[in-house]
């Protein structure tokens, strides 16, 4: 049988490296195109089923080698996204300018699809740079290729995201933990696994010209998601509402960072509710049924912070106390 080619953009991140091994598993072939092949590959060789990945070096997407690669294809997939910028006017590149181009080759070489990540909650929030670069993409997309399906998703976690991950490393270290907006923000986190099973059914059905919500089971707010992370590293802190003019003070001090803790943008940005609006169909309105549990699925690697590790028993982790 015949293998089926899909390209994809952001195959490293955690999404891309879970969906490269479920199209694999499923007699699809997958183009990863990447900026260093030699520090991709490592991450993704070991993904997928051999001969069924190959991997394509891209800088400064060179538009020869684009075309090529869109001529061999059927469907193409963007899961390219930053959560801040390093350099001046990067999220209108990244979020708004590389969608175009791509959505612009779709309908050009005349694929079935282009499936594009961008990000849920972001209709109100037009005071974030971030929410107005993603929003921009979204219309460009719509506007250049009429097959697109734009995928919004809240949270997306698991043992190799940027958020439970990241808290559970500060919550272990720091005493006390800073509430933005008194931890008040909604968030409706979904599971990888999840998320991937959507994408992989909207790849694999005849949808097109579709706005989708993505979103998990449960509805939390910050504050009791940092409890929930707490309870499963077996630690104890405080949690601390901020006032608004401290809680900037402090993220313009985390933005110096090479790798930031808060930027003032992300601030910006949870003032608003992540969880499904009015305005489009999610992923429970077409029957894809998250399975995970937030709280189930954060304990089957949380003991990387726990005092003790995987193995220590409850008698020894009471002395350690």
């Amino acid at each position: 049988m015949k293998q089926k080619e899909i390209l994809l953009f952001g195959a490293t991140g955690q999404i891309g490296r879970n969906l490269i091994r479920k199209l694999s598993k499923n007699n699809y072939k997958i183009i990863a195109v990447t900026r260093n092949i030699h520090r991709a590959g490592y991450l993704l060789k070991t993904q997928a089923n051999p001969g069924y990945l190959e991997l394509v070096e891209l800088k400064n997407f060179q538009i020869n080698k684009i075309d090529e690669l869109f001529k061999r294809c059927e469907i193409c997939i963007n899961l390219i996204g930053i959560l801040y910028e390093k350099r001046k006017n990067e999220f209108n590149l990244i979020h708004s300018d590389l969608p175009a181009m791509l959505s612009k080759k779709a309908e050009e070489f005349n694929l079935k699809k282009f499936i594009h990540l961008s990000a849920l909650g972001i209709e109100k929030a037009i005071d974030s740079k971030y929410a107005l670069s993603k929003l921009n993409g979204e219309e460009r997309i719509k506007k250049n290729f009429k097959n697109s399906i734009i995928i919004k998703p809240s949270i997306v976690y698991s043992i190799d995201d940027k958020f439970s991950t990241k808290f559970m490393s500060l919550l272990s270290l720091l005493p006390l933990m800073p509430l933005y907006y008194n931890g008040n923000t909604k968030f409706t986190p979904i599971h990888v696994s999840d998320l991937v099973d959507v994408i992989f059914n909207l790849i694999d059905n005849e949808k097109k010209n579709l706005v989708l919500e993505c979103i998990g089971p449960e509805v939390f707010t910050f504050k009791e998601m940092m409890k929930k992370l707490l309870k499963s590293i077996d630690k104890r802190r405080f949690l601390l509402p901020l006032p608004l003019p401290i809680a900037k003070l402090t993220a313009k001090f985390f933005q110096l960072f090479p790798n930031p803790l808060l930027t003032e943008d992300q601030l910006i940005m949870l003032k608003y509710d992540n969880c499904k609006s009015e305005s489009y169909k999610n992923n429970f309105d077409l029957g894809y049924i998250p399975k995970k549990k937030f709280e189930t699925e954060i304990e089957k690697y949380s003991y990387n912070w726990r005092t003790g590790g995987q193995f220590a028993n409850q008698e020894t982790l009471n002395k350690l106390k």
